[in-house]
């Protein structure tokens, strides 16, 4: 059965638009409250990454190491062994792109309880550019011994998933957006690490989706039911430790699944849900995210149709699965 959601969510003048980023901003400010070992490490992006909030409440326990991202992991590692709980912040395609030496040896190996906040991740990251668009990241990091991958649906969700991660013993890494995405979720809506949630029932395709895509997967719903075709949504926010059990049955009441994700095709969460289902449940499946490209300058609107991550897209990668059912 499908969980609570915003009733506003299928007006997209009525419904809120905010960056996920805000919520892991909100996320560290409330836990700061909480903890006093709740510490924030942050690559000279306090702002973007929405860290500047707790650096204002909390200054004594704000470190700025400015552009030195793989020093930001040695010294999450280094605090989170003297019993501080280290929030370490700052861009996907730094952090941990160009620290996974660090964050696999200090941070995993060591199994150091670090949170690593990638922010502006995906190709809506826009005008930034190649360069800046994190589509490789949870390939990256799923794949490491002892770490936990979230992917927030909405900046609620993501304050939710900040805010959950203190309680887990461990690496923990988690992708934020820039781009203002509509609140799909409401307090009530269950947020558990581990656990995935129906959205949206349907008994003919799984749309599986985590980040801004579990948006365009309900659109894609909405648009294939007026075609006839009933589509569950499943928002799999966790993609290690995934929910196995969800993926199984759904793939088996459903008989196919699509999986909707704002990164590579290749070793992400589709390439993740294949893994479970090829060894459980095979059942067709169609992949919708970045096929094996580098991304370009645009608006997060223009890339997003132009790299084909949109609802139409979802519908149509539908529409393809069930031919093969």
């Amino acid at each position: 059965m499908a969980v609570r959601l915003n009733e506003k969510l299928w007006d997209a003048k009525a419904v809120d638009w905010v960056a996920s980023r805000d919520g892991f901003g909100k996320g560290v400010l409330e836990l700061g409250g909480k903890n006093e070992d709740v510490v924030v490490l942050c690559c000279d992006l306090a702002e973007s990454t929405r860290a500047h909030w707790f650096a204002e409440k909390y200054p004594e326990r704000f470190i700025e190491v400015g552009v030195a991202e793989q020093n930001l992991a040695g010294l999450g590692a280094g605090m989170a062994f003297e019993g501080k709980i280290p929030f370490i912040a700052s861009y996907a395609v730094f952090s941990p792109g160009r620290s996974w030496d660090q964050v696999r040896v200090s941070i995993c190996y060591s199994n150091a309880n670090v949170k690593i906040a990638g922010c502006h991740a995906g190709i809506s990251v826009g005008p930034d550019g190649a360069t800046h668009q994190a589509l490789e990241d949870v390939a990256i990091t799923r794949v490491l011994p002892r770490m936990t991958v979230l992917v927030p649906c909405d900046w609620l969700e993501a304050k939710k998933a900040t805010v959950a991660s203190a309680e887990i013993r461990g690496p923990v890494y988690f992708r934020f957006g820039r781009e203002k995405v509509p609140t799909i979720t409401v307090e009530e809506t269950p947020f558990v690490v581990g656990r995935a949630e129906t959205f949206y029932d349907g008994e003919d395709v799984t749309l599986v989706a985590n980040g801004l895509m579990v948006y365009e997967a309900l659109l894609a719903a909405k648009q294939l039911e007026k075609e006839g075709v009933s589509a569950r949504v499943v928002n799999l926010h966790t993609v290690k430790p995934l929910d196995r059990q969800a993926l199984v049955k759904a793939a088996r009441e459903t008989g196919a699944v699509v999986v909707a994700e704002e990164h590579q095709v290749l070793a992400g969460t589709g390439g993740a849900v294949a893994e479970v289902l090829a060894k459980e449940y095979p059942a067709p499946m169609e992949f919708v995210g970045m096929q094996d490209r580098f991304g370009e300058s645009g608006s997060p609107a223009e890339l997003l149709k132009h790299f084909g991550m949109t609802s139409q897209e979802v519908a149509e990668a539908a529409r393809t699965v069930l031919k093969r059912k």
